[in-house]
Formats: structure tokens, sequence, C-alpha cells
């Protein structure tokens, strides 16, 4: 399950996609206009007659008039009334290219913006007779031509059509045939446009042409880039609902790949990589093998020899990006920072200066950022509040080719609020709504290293943060000396939310850590004139070298984390401790935060975000701690590894892990509900939103994934495991701790019982809703609840509780509380019962 699991996380991450680096291509180095063998105003050999054209082509000057506008680049583009032709040269057609399809922009819906990957292929252009096709070649299963699988292979994979066209004309020297490619981007094209996925959600029934265009197509000496306008007839479209259609902008990217394929490296489990995978049958297996390889840049030492002695080597082709010369002035230094960075990491893999980030050229025409030779770090006038950092990588390889960082504005907004909620108890810096320029740009920093490690190849790894001891968090020489809050910047590790008034000096920011110069090293190193099987003997070495040592673990995390070492927004080695600590510090905050907000002739925006970040920075604690409950630890090993892969957190740290939640979570936080901080801006809908948020910590425990892992954890472990009856008692007890007491329920608790009697209801008679097959690696086994001991465990309670209920109502004399609690009767009652 492990291979397997952490191969759909990794492919499920990798939406993100990169870029350059083409050695083997002449022409990557020329300008536009230095294309000589492409140029049809440029007679070869004087002495070469013009061919005739063939019966049905045109000539080329009927075809492509003095009055078309011509770009050159990869192929010659030519714009003539409305239309677009591709001239394409015979020395290009058989070349595969990758066609990356992504949204330029996008309506208002959540969940998708500018940047995001729809479709990828590769692309042949062939000529046969009159015509043109482009073909679809498949990488999905492969064997080398010398094997003896190779010839079934090839017959197994015939390369589909995607589409045809006639030939329109042929240049002079008979060099390169002229097609017309305007209806392949504005017709209905779907690899090229929305994906069905999409078509099936907002019920799209067909493109509307007259609402469709072509907007641009620039070609570049190894890309052409094409931007569309298209409008789809939507019966649910989103937005305005009205309109009955949905409009997006489209960039189709088609890139040519080096003619010879970058070397390959196997990917692990155990460290760290966006990847690809292919079915190999041309290996010595009995049965179809699955190989995986990781994305990277291809670099190589000037100096191979000085690389061999242990030298630090500069790359023949160092990792370049450009700044947006939309970025505005005062950030550019942190965003060139932040790339700059990771050259500690490159060192540990024997590079020096292997990347680095410049301004972008002025005034230079030729340069442009849609020109695949130069990656960018592109700034976007945007509200979202977030940034990316996909690579388009060759699914032959694996070699990263380019990449361009999307940066929108508003990210500036969300490293606020988080810097804000964890750090400023101690952290006078962060008490105001706008911070300095210098607090702002080193966040601004710390996030372009993170989004510059995904187009090194790195996925997130929330499993880095713990590798510290939480109390170590709270020092200022250990800190400094690790350079951060966890070993990996790519870990969502954040601020040092852990470190307490008193303990000022202390590092609150993650940076490129121990892990990061291990993945790259380990990705990165360079190894003369070994094949991927000799490099992984090498590598395999290495891993288990550090295995067991926590700064080195690598851990993915799913949507409800199975492993709670492997998760986001935490940090430290124990999530109670370290939430203990949190949550002081959130009600040092709190007393403060309508000072710390406070922005003259302003309303109470600030106020109300920031404590809305409180309450959320409260809930994240709650379910960091909460996923030691039916927890289990996942140590990727290879046979030469002894000891398990999975083990069941123990039994007295899931118990520990309730009590919290219960005293924590469950009794009311009273100190979260300062009436003098809410009757700023909540009108009535406080008592509401903490029950919501309640109520999702207590699914989260009754969750059917969750108690099924319980259950495995007693069968496996006896009396060392925690059991579901032991839980389920400890969590009835602290929901219910009044009915022994006679204690006050108030509002919040009669909400939480309420929701607690609802749950254990679906558990007794719902069933685990079936999870899509695309997401059945995150969401673990499932479970048939009719056949498990979950459901007459849920009844017991239920009818445990019942008897408590009537037990304790003689004790209560508040209207609001018999009432709530004789309904809290008829509702067991239902449950137990449904059909009455």
């Amino acid at each position: 399950m492990a291979t397997k699991l952490r191969n759909m996380r990794v492919a499920a991450l990798a939406a993100l996609v990169i870029a350059f680096g083409l050695n083997d291509i002449q022409a990557q180095d020329r300008r536009k206009s230095d294309a000589p063998a492409q140029d049809p105003a440029k007679p070869t050999t004087p002495a070469t007659p013009a061919t005739p054209p063939k019966p049905g082509i045109k000539p080329y000057k009927e075809v492509i008039t003095d009055k078309a506008k011509t770009d050159k680049g990869l192929f010659k583009v030519h714009r003539l009334d409305g239309k677009y032709f591709y001239e394409i040269p015979d020395s290009l057609f058989n070349r595969e290219m990758l066609v990356v399809t992504r949204y330029a922009k996008t309506p208002t819906v959540d969940g998708t913006y500018g940047g995001e990957e729809l479709n990828e292929q590769i692309w042949k252009w062939q000529k046969r007779d009159k015509q043109v096709f482009i073909r679809i070649p498949s990488y999905r299963n492969i064997a080398g031509e010398k094997t003896d699988m190779f010839e079934s292979v090839k017959n197994s994979n015939l390369e589909a059509v995607l589409s045809a066209f006639d030939i329109k004309a042929i240049n002079k020297d008979s060099s390169s045939v002229v097609i017309d490619v305007t209806e392949l981007f504005s017709k209905d094209v779907q690899s090229l446009g929305l994906p069905q996925s999409l078509r099936t959600q907002y019920k799209i029934t067909t493109m509307d042409e007259a609402r469709t265009y072509i907007d641009t197509i620039k070609s570049f000496p190894i890309n052409i880039e094409v931007r569309s306008l298209k409008t789809y007839r939507a019966t649910d479209a989103p937005g305005d609902k009205s309109i009955g259609s949905m409009t997006v902008e489209i960039h189709n990217s088609m890139l040519l790949l080096p003619k010879n394929p970058y070397k390959a490296r196997f990917s692990d489990d155990r460290v760290g990589f966006f990847g690809q995978s292919q079915t190999d049958y041309g290996l010595d297996a009995q049965k179809a093998q699955v190989t995986r390889y990781i994305h990277r840049w291809k670099l190589e030492p000037k100096d191979p020899e000085a690389y061999k002695r242990g030298e630090l080597v500069e790359p023949k082709k160092q990792i370049v990006y450009y700044i947006d010369p939309a970025t505005p002035a005062k950030w550019r230094p942190y965003l060139i920072a932040g790339v700059k960075d990771w050259n500690a990491a490159f060192e540990a893999a024997g590079f020096k200066n292997a990347i680095t980030a410049l301004e972008a050229p002025a005034n230079d025409p030729d340069w442009s950022p849609e020109d695949a030779r130069y990656s960018v770090i592109r700034y976007f006038a945007s509200n979202i509040a977030n940034a990316y950092g996909p690579h388009i990588s060759d699914p032959r390889s694996g070699e990263i080719m380019e990449s361009d960082i999307g940066w929108y504005h508003n990210v500036m907004n969300l490293v606020r609020n988080w810097f804000f909620v964890q750090t400023a108890a101690i952290n006078p810096d962060a008490r105001t709504p706008k911070f300095k320029d210098e607090v702002m740009g080193q966040l601004i920093r710390f996030v372009s290293s993170h989004e510059v490690g995904h187009t090194l190849g790195l996925p997130h790894n929330f499993g880095s943060s713990v590798a510290y001891p939480v109390d170590s968090l709270r020092s200022p020489s250990f800190t400094k000396r690790m350079g951060g809050t966890a070993p990996s910047i790519m870990d969502y590790a954040r601020f040092n939310y852990i470190a307490q008034p008193g303990d000022e000096g202390v590092v609150l920011y993650p940076g490129i850590g121990d892990y990061d110069k291990w993945a790259i090293k380990w990705g990165y190193s360079w190894f003369d004139n070994q094949t991927p099987e000799e490099e992984a003997k090498t590598l395999n070495k290495w891993t288990i070298e550090r295995a067991g040592n926590p700064v080195y673990f690598y851990g993915q995390q799913t949507g409800n984390p199975i492993d709670p070492r492997a998760q986001s927004e935490d940090l430290g080695d124990d999530a109670v401790k370290a939430s203990q600590y949190g949550i002081a510090n959130l009600k040092r905050i709190l007393p403060n935060i309508e000072k710390w907000t406070y922005e003259e002739g302003k309303p109470y925006d600030n106020l109300k975000e920031l404590y809305g970040e409180v309450l959320g920075q409260w809930n994240r604690y709650m379910g960091h701690v909460r996923s030691n409950i039916g927890g289990i630890y996942e140590n990727d090993k290879t046979y030469e590894q002894k000891g398990p892969v999975y083990t069941h957190v123990a039994q007295d740290k899931q118990k520990t892990a309730l009590k919290f939640i219960n005293d924590q979570a469950f009794v009311t936080p009273n100190w979260m509900l300062d009436q003098q901080v809410l009757n700023k801006f909540d009108n009535a809908g406080i008592v509401d939103r903490l029950r919501r948020t309640q109520v999702g910590v207590l699914n989260g425990i009754l969750d059917f994934s969750r108690l099924s892992r319980v259950i495995d954890n007693s069968v496996k472990n006896g009396a060392n495991a925690y059991d579901m009856g032991e839980l389920l008692s400890d969590l009835r007890n602290g929901i219910w701790s009044e009915l022994k007491t006679g204690a006050n329920v108030d509002t919040y608790r009669r909400n939480l019982q309420r929701a607690y009697i609802e749950r254990m209801s679906y558990l007794l008679n719902e069933n685990e809703t079936p999870v899509p097959p695309q997401f059945a690696a995150f969401a673990g086994p499932q479970i048939d609840v009719s056949q498990s001991d979950i459901r007459p465990m849920a009844r017991q309670e239920l009818k445990l509780l019942s008897v408590q209920v009537k037990s304790a109502l003689p004790r209560y004399s508040s209207p609001v509380i018999k009432s709530h609690l004789e309904d809290v009767l008829v509702r067991i009652e239902e449950a137990l019962d449904p059909k009455k």
C-alpha cells in the first residue's frame, strides 16, 4: 500500500509544471530573426529551382500574401484575414512536442484560477501526401528497442490522430508546408479546452463559436503559445446562471522536446519528488513492471573531473528565473533572495551557483515571459490569496523543461494573517494591520523559496516538522543552529506559534533545512556513465544510512491524515504540548486584538478577519491532536530495512489526545467569546460559527475510516490498543459530563450534544460514502459498516446515554435544559428506531 499510496499522492499533487534547457537544440539561443533554414525569403542555394506546387495545393504566394503578418519561431505563424497558418519545417515533422493546456483567466469560481493545468499531451506533426496529422504518442507502456517486447508494445500503442489538415501551400524550396490551424483552436477540441469532468460539473452542452475567438498565437524559438477565449453553453454555469454559459480564457503551450531524452532517475517513496510512472514491458521481470521517474532539471558539471574530486562545480547550464516587470520594485529583491536561497541545497549535490534570479531585461523586444527559454516569476494583480509553483517536464524522462511561478498580489494578506495569529504574542512586528516593508519582504522571501522548491521537483513534505522537540522550538540557540522551525521549507510549518513570552530571539520562520539539502543531494547528484539502475543502488544506500533520523523523514498528508506526523500547519514532535503552547498565545492575542488591528477612520474589517484567524488557528490545533486518535505511523522501507512499515499510535498517546480535545474543544472556550470584541462585528453569528467548528472536530473523531483503524488496532494489539469501547466511553463522558453533577449546560454545549446524537445516528444508520476512484488512495481502505462493530457500539452508546439522561433529568429545574434533555431522549429513540 505504501508505494501505491505515495504514487497516487505524488500524481495528484503533480499539477505543477517546469522550465527550459534544451542543449541539443541549436536554435534555442538564437533570436527569432536568426532562423535562415526556416525563412522562405532566403533561398538556400541560388541554383535550386522552385518546386512546382502539387495538385490541389496553391502556390505559396497565393496563400501567404504580402498582407500576412508573420511571427518567426519554432514554426512560422502567419495571420491573414482572421485566419492563422502554421508553416512547419520538414526538420520538425515527427519531433515530439509537449502541449500543456491551462486556464489563463477564469470566471469567479472557487477553486479555479489562472495557471491551473487542464491537460497535457505529447504531439507529433506528421506529413502524409497532401495532409498533415497531429499524432499523440503514449508513454504509458514502454519497452526498449533491443528487447523482445519492443514490437509487441509498439503494436499495442497505436498513436491516436488528434486532427488532420490539408496542406495549403509549400514554400519555394520545399523545406516547409503551410496549414490552416484556425479551427484547431476556435472549434471545440476537448484536449485543448475544458476537460470532461468540468463539462459534466457545469452541464456544458456545446461550445458557442459565435462567442469564441483566438486572441493571440506567438511563436518563439522552442515553443508556440496560443491564447483563446472560449464560451461554452452550460445549464449549470458558475457565477451568473442567467447567462447560461461559461467563458474562460485558455492558454495552450507547445514546447519542443529534446531529441535525446535526459537520463531518468528512479523515484523512491522515502524521498519526496514529483514524478511519473510507466509500465516497462522490456524489463526482465515476470510481471508488468511499473517504473517511476522523478522530475528534475538537467544539471551537469562544467568540470566533471573537479566534481568527481568532491569540489563544488558550476553547472553547464544554470537554472535562471526572471522577475516579471509587473512586480512592484520593492518586492523584487526578496523574490530574488528566495530563489537564491536554494544554492545552499545544491551545494549538497556538488554544485555551486546552480540557481539564480534576475530582473527581466528592460527594453529588449526579443525577451518575452512566454518564451519557454525563460522561467519567470509572474506577478498577478489579483485578490486571490495564493502563489503556485508549476513546472513542465518531459514525459519520457522527467526532465524539467520550463517553469513560470504564479504570484498573486493578495498572497501578502495571507502571510500577514498567518504571521499575526502565530507570532503576535511574542513578536511586536506582527502587532499591526500593516507590516513594515522589511517584515513583509521576509515573508515574501519565505513564500518565494517554498514555491521555487516545487519548481525544482519537490512536493510538500508534511512530515518534516515532527523532527524537532517542541521545547527546542522555544530556544533561540537551537532554532538559529537549525536555520528555522522545521528541516524543510516544503512543509507547511509556517511560523513559530510555540515560542512564549520570554523566548524572544527565537527564529520565527522556516528556511532551507537539512531535509531540503538531502532531497536535492538525492535528486541532483551527478553520476558519470552510470545507468539509472546503478544510480538507484547508490541512492538506496544513502537513504538507508539516514533511515530512522526524523530530520530526513518524508511524509505526505491526506485530507484526513492517517499518520499524525504528516499533517500541515503543525510544529514539533508532540501535538498536545505544541497546541497547549499555541492556545496560550491565542489567549494572549485576543485581549489585544482590537488594539493590534486598529486603523483610524476604518471599520472593523481587520478585527473581524483576524478574529476569524484566531478561531481557525484554534481549530487547526484540534485537528493536529485528533490525528493521533486511530493514527498509524507509516515508515516506507525496503527489504534491507528491519522493522514494521506500519505502527499504531500508542494507547496512552491516543487517550491523552482525546482528553485534550474534551478539555479544549468540547468544554466551551469562553476565553474566545469576549463580548466586547464580538459586538464590534458579530450581530448574531458566533453561536453557529463555534457550533460548526466543534461539530467538525467531533465528526472527525467519529469518522468511519478512523474508527475502522481503531478496530484494526484492537485486533492486532489487544490490551495494548486504545479500543473503540474505551474511546467512545471517554468521548461520551466528556461531552455529557454535566449529567453526573447537574452542572449548567450552556447554549454551546447543548448544540454540541445534539450534534453528538446526530453523528451517532449517522454511524448507526448510514453507510460510508463511496470515494471516487481518483481519490481512493487518499481515503484509505473503506469498510462495510453493516458488517463491522461500529453499529453495535454506536447503538450501545446511545442506550447508555439514554439511561444517563433519564437519571439526570430530576436534577434540573431550568426549563431550557429540561426541554433540551427531553428532546435528547426523543432524538435517541429516533436514532435507535428511525422507522418509527
